[in-house]
């Protein structure tokens, strides 16, 4: 009797977040030009560990200048209109080609340095790695912050709501 083969759905999710992710950086390059240094995959869909439930499609920007913010709005809204079930997974880090501005936190920067996946390159730049007094500074505002804050939430809950709840 012959086996069987299937296929992993969180690799089958993988390839077509992959495939979603290099449509709509076609779109963003047609529409900001030279402006666009680079697209990048990093987070899970970069390393591995992409999951079709839990996973969010990060995308590093790497800009000429400062986005602004109804370019990055455009951007989003191209995004779900190109998928409706890719496009609101969509989590963007932008920066300028100095990496002083836009939102690129210290963590997702190494990332960057280390496994970020090109989805469209014009120019190279890369920023100097985080000095480990930079990452315990950022760890200790709002991402503490928020962690703490969720923590309370969840302890003093009496029940958790369907959105609360990863099946």
């Amino acid at each position: 009797m012959p086996v069987m083969m299937h296929a992993d759905p969180d690799q089958l999710a993988r390839t077509a977040a992959i495939d979603f992710t290099r449509c709509a950086v076609a779109h963003w390059q047609t529409a900001l030009g030279s402006e666009l240094l680079g697209a990048y995959l990093i987070g899970s869909l970069a390393h591995g560990g992409f999951s079709r439930r839990y996973s969010d499609i990060d995308i590093a920007l790497v800009t000429e200048a400062e986005l602004p913010s109804h370019a990055l709005d455009r951007m989003r809204c191209e995004a779900v209109a190109l998928s409706a079930h890719w496009g609101p997974k969509l989590s963007l880090f932008w920066t300028d080609r100095h990496f002083c501005l836009g939102r690129f936190p210290p963590l997702d920067r190494i990332d960057y340095i280390d496994h970020a996946v090109t989805l469209m390159e014009r120019e190279c730049v890369r920023p100097m790695r985080p000095a480990i007094e930079e990452i315990q500074r950022y760890l200790a505002g709002a991402p503490f912050a928020n962690w703490r804050d969720m923590a309370w939430h969840f302890a003093t809950a009496a029940s958790l709501e369907a959105k609360q709840r990863k099946v």
